[in-house]
């Protein structure tokens, strides 16, 4: 650890932050990383460097940085949980362990990033901005070195804002305008990423200047290069204050021209011709996001919106109003709309069991039909058919038959019995076929009571006209013979 800092690696701080080791260091201060001895918890330690505590200006900057964080409740800025004083009057910071790297180091180890990703972390430190610019602090040192890439529990990517110790305040309450705390020197900034009014004059700048800051980061990002390159600063300057922005696909040529336009516009040299607000900004990229990106844009709009810094006109939001709670319905680039998650979510969840169970019960009403009625006509069949003659009047049919065999109610005739009934005969043979009939079916009698009789014991004659001819009668012989 550096000598001639105010802490040393060992030392606990306050009685309860055990300093480890120096995480980084900047400009104007340097962050150490630390244990909170009674909680068990690792934090981030911030201190001004020995240089800076000769500059009041630094020192109630740093005051005033710390107040800021406090105000913004946004998760994509470093939660601030403590301040104090050394006793060698170094003032001091305690902010969250953040476990991850900038985006600065993520596009020097990877290269330059997806579509998708770019404008999902460009939306997510948007987030912290719109909430700043509502509180009427303008951060004047975005850069990829400045937002920092975390993940959270389930996975997924968090951005976080760092370092708001150069940033201005326009009329956040209980603080007044820093006008006598700018100076050239103590706020210059990071200067590939600052607009041409912040290099003229560091004071007379507005939250439009961190939308040129945002523009050039997320150039960076898509290309891994910077907007403007030059060797000397004066050369920088002289490139940002005259030179048109470059065109996006002409380092990136597979980039949509939407994206390329909504960079443009941030990096326009006149502030009136850049987006207002960052709502604006979001919007216009808010097609290129992922899907869950798009939350970001209608945080940033509702923000802005409450502070009255931005008007929603009827037509121009054309994001969804919130995702659906169970995971996310598929939408690629483009805007979504609720209206489209509402008539195709409950599509997909409806079941078809009803339809089923549907068909299922007319397959069955059409079978119990069909079987109903074929047990009906055999028996209108069987008891109104005609006698063929007059023999078959004085067959003694109800001593010949045995007595009714219990059955299932529920449970129809065999279906032999219809088709075991022959096709019509000839009357001659009429007789002979009816006694024939009588004693070579007798499973047709021995059935329950007939819904078409009235009369349970008194029982129809047989059919002659259905019998087929017979062999000869060899067992009525004598019986023919008595009825002549």
């Amino acid at each position: 650890m550096d000598p001639s800092l105010q802490v040393k690696a060992g030392e606990v701080l306050a009685g309860k932050y055990r300093i480890e080791r120096v995480l980084g260091q900047g400009g104007m201060g340097v962050v150490v990383q630390a244990t909170h001895i009674h909680l068990d918890e690792r934090v981030a330690i911030k201190f001004l460097l020995p240089q800076a505590l000769q500059s009041p200006e630094a020192v109630a900057r740093f005051a005033r940085e710390a107040r800021a964080a406090v105000k913004i409740k946004s998760e994509h800025v470093a939660r601030v949980t403590d301040v104090g004083t050394l006793e060698t009057g170094c003032p001091y910071m305690v902010m969250e362990y953040l476990h991850g790297r900038d985006l600065a180091q993520l596009v020097q180890d990877q290269g330059p990033l997806t579509i998708e990703h770019a404008v999902d972390f460009v939306l997510q430190a948007s987030e912290a901005i719109a909430e700043a610019h509502s509180l009427g602090i303008v951060h004047r040192d975005l850069k990829p070195s400045n937002l920092f890439l975390i993940h959270r529990a389930d996975g997924s990517p968090c951005v976080k804002v760092l370092d708001f110790g150069i940033s201005k305040t326009t009329g956040m309450k209980g603080s007044g305008p820093d006008l006598g705390m700018t100076r050239t020197t103590a706020v210059m900034g990071s200067p590939l990423y600052m607009s041409p009014e912040q290099m003229a004059s560091s004071r007379n700048v507005d939250q439009r200047t961190d939308i040129w800051a945002l523009g050039a980061i997320l150039f960076e990002l898509l290309t891994g290069q910077v907007p403007f390159q030059a060797d000397t600063m004066p050369q920088l300057c002289a490139m940002v204050l005259q030179e048109p922005a470059p065109a996006l696909r002409g380092r990136l040529p597979m980039a949509p021209e939407g994206l390329e336009s909504a960079i443009l516009r941030c990096l326009e040299k006149v502030p009136t011709r850049r987006f207002n607000n960052v709502a604006e900004l979001a919007n216009a990229i808010a097609p290129f996001a992922p899907r869950w990106g798009r939350v970001s844009v209608e945080r940033i709009s509702r923000i802005l919106t409450a502070a009255g810094q931005h008007q929603v006109t009827p037509g121009s939001e054309t994001l969804p109003s919130s995702p659906p709670p169970e995971g996310m319905p598929p939408t690629g680039k483009g805007a979504a709309t609720q209206a489209a998650w509402d008539q195709s979510a409950p599509a997909a969840k409806r079941s078809r069991a009803p339809l089923f169970a549907a068909v299922l019960g007319v397959g069955v009403v059409a079978l119990g039909g069909a079987a109903v009625f074929g047990y009906t006509r055999f028996v209108a069949n069987d008891a109104t058919t005609p006698s063929a003659g007059p023999a078959t009047q004085t067959v003694p049919v109800a001593t010949a038959e045995p007595p009714p065999a219990p059955s299932a109610p529920s449970a129809p005739p065999p279906v032999v019995d219809v088709a075991d009934v022959p096709t019509p005969a000839p009357p001659p043979s009429a007789a002979p076929a009816a006694v024939e009939t009588v004693e070579a079916r007798p499973a047709p009698r021995a059935k329950p009571s007939r819904p078409v009789s009235k009369k349970p014991t008194e029982k129809q004659p047989p059919k002659a006209a259905s019998a087929a001819p017979p062999p000869p009668p060899k067992p009525v012989s004598d019986l023919y013979s008595d009825r002549k």
